[in-house]
């Protein structure tokens, strides 16, 4: 091997994951919880911060500080040491200018063997976040096309492939009729999260390779409300696996379970749903 050969490889002797999302100090999201998740699951996690927040949004107020013009210069020190990612995951991202730069990173940084793993943060119950804009949503667009893997919610399902949403039930042609458009933009696998099925919460889960496909719903009974964090727990449980070649549905039932555990635990506690779920109670459980 040459001098130049080990310099390149010298920090890249661990599977590493790149995590592009806020950071908030309180309140279990984004960051906070995809840190000690892929850590824990023996693959160390690089975070690219897009925000700085005190706690999230969710409460009456919270310090906020914009990242946006910071994230190059931060890209650039990572190419300088010849970082090298197994993974590349996405959370929200606040602005354009924002998903124009994780298009950017992914082009930089993707390899042959890299996995990129997209949560499309858009929108929830039939609405569409008050910070998204229809410039935005053809962005996304466009960053969906380059993943491997996407876990939209319903909502963000809908908006991807302009598909209304209702609130009757769901048939799964319906579903699936989303899952292989959502493919047709680039990725080989779909998981539609937050399915509610009378009294369980399912995923619909969509693999796509050659000509090629597989689909199923994964079920799981409901356990209380739904609480702050919760999609960014299931991403990194999901691009941890990827990394480590986890089959895509044993990953999704992995993230599904947990998370069921994690609520019921948080509701013993009597931990408020504004402070996200004490998943840290049960941080072993994924090892």
């Amino acid at each position: 091997m040459t001098t130049q050969s080990k310099q390149e490889n010298i920090h890249n002797h661990q599977k590493k994951i790149a995590a592009v999302n806020d950071f908030t100090g309180f309140g279990r999201c984004s960051l906070a919880v995809s840190i000690p998740i892929i850590s824990v699951m023996k693959v160390q996690c690089c975070p690219l911060p897009t925000s700085i927040l005190s706690n999230h949004t969710g409460f009456e107020s919270c310090f906020f500080d914009d990242y946006t013009r910071k994230m190059r210069p931060y890209m650039e020190e990572w190419k300088k040491l010849r970082l090298s990612f197994d993974g590349i995951l996405t959370g929200f991202l606040g602005s354009n200018a924002q998903i124009q730069m994780v298009c950017e990173f992914i082009e930089t940084f993707r390899e042959e063997a890299t996995y990129v793993i997209v949560d499309p943060v858009m929108g929830d119950n039939g609405k569409i976040y008050r910070t998204y804009t229809p410039r935005m949503c053809r962005s996304m667009k466009k960053l969906v096309s380059r993943a491997d893997v996407i876990t939209p919610n319903l909502t963000e399902a809908c908006i991807l492939t302009d598909t209304p949403y209702h609130e009757d039930k769901w048939k799964e042609q319906e579903i699936l009729r989303m899952a292989r458009s959502l493919c047709g933009f680039g990725p080989e696998r779909v998981v539609i999260t937050g399915l509610i099925q009378g009294d369980y919460i399912a995923n619909f889960c969509y693999e796509k390779k050659e000509e090629q496909e597989e689909f199923c719903f994964l079920r799981t009974h409901r356990a209380g409300m739904q609480r702050s964090g919760t999609g960014d727990i299931f991403a990194s449980i999901i691009a941890a696996d990827a990394v480590n070649q986890v089959p895509f549905r044993d990953s999704v039932k992995k993230a599904s379970q947990f998370i069921k555990k994690c609520i019921e635990r948080s509701m013993e506690m009597d931990i408020p749903l504004t402070d996200g779920v004490c998943f840290e109670e049960l941080l072993r459980k994924l090892v």
